[in-house]
């Protein structure tokens, strides 16, 4: 894989001593990743990489998602939120609306 053009983490609430606790764990956000993975895939966005993360200390707006290399971070995150974020980088752009404050 050449270098990706974008980089999709998704908070798997793992913590230093390897234990997933936090709420993002608790809303199952390991099961948004194969979603991910399909949306990238059916998009033709294969210049896209996903990682799960440690936590990411935001428990309050869990599930959480950041986009880097634009430093986006989204909360509440459902299939429904990754289409609109997925749509919008399509475009070169944010879901602003969607943008944790």
């Amino acid at each position: 894989m050449q270098k990706p053009t974008h980089h999709i983490l998704v908070c798997a609430s793992f913590r230093l001593k390897g234990e997933s606790q936090g709420m993002c764990h608790k809303k199952d956000s390991a099961a948004l990743l194969p979603y991910i993975e399909s949306e990238l895939s059916d998009r033709g966005m294969e210049d896209v990489m996903i990682s799960s993360t440690g936590c990411l200390s935001r428990c309050e707006n869990g599930p959480l998602m950041v986009v880097y290399p634009q430093g986006s971070w989204y909360g509440s995150i459902t299939e429904e939120k990754i289409d609109e974020i997925l749509d919008a980088l399509q475009e070169g752009k944010e879901a602003t609306d969607l943008l944790l404050a």
